[in-house]
């Protein structure tokens, strides 16, 4: 028998995949009929910085920590840290 995959969960013990998924959902019933656009970019702008901030307030502000916790490059980190006006 296989070893089961540990699945990851985010603080409410709820797959973060669910909760963006149940936004979204809620996002188009608030459109009530108007035309949606540009959902991809809407949606990586309203998630990057908040997942910036939180990463980097786990790692005490350490650029070189966050940017392994992301799975980034330190610079390209700098460049979205700069552009979100967080450093």
């Amino acid at each position: 028998m296989a070893p089961k995959k540990k699945k990851k969960f985010n603080g409410e013990g709820k797959r973060l995949s669910v909760q963006v998924a149940k936004s979204m959902q809620k996002y188009f019933r608030e459109l009530d009929g108007e035309k949606a656009t540009n959902i991809y970019h809407m949606v990586l702008k309203e998630v990057e910085q908040p997942l910036l901030e939180t990463v980097m307030k786990e790692c005490n502000g350490n650029q070189t920590l966050a940017s392994q916790v992301l799975g980034l490059n330190r610079g390209t980190l700098r460049t979205k840290l700069k552009d979100y006006n967080l450093i």
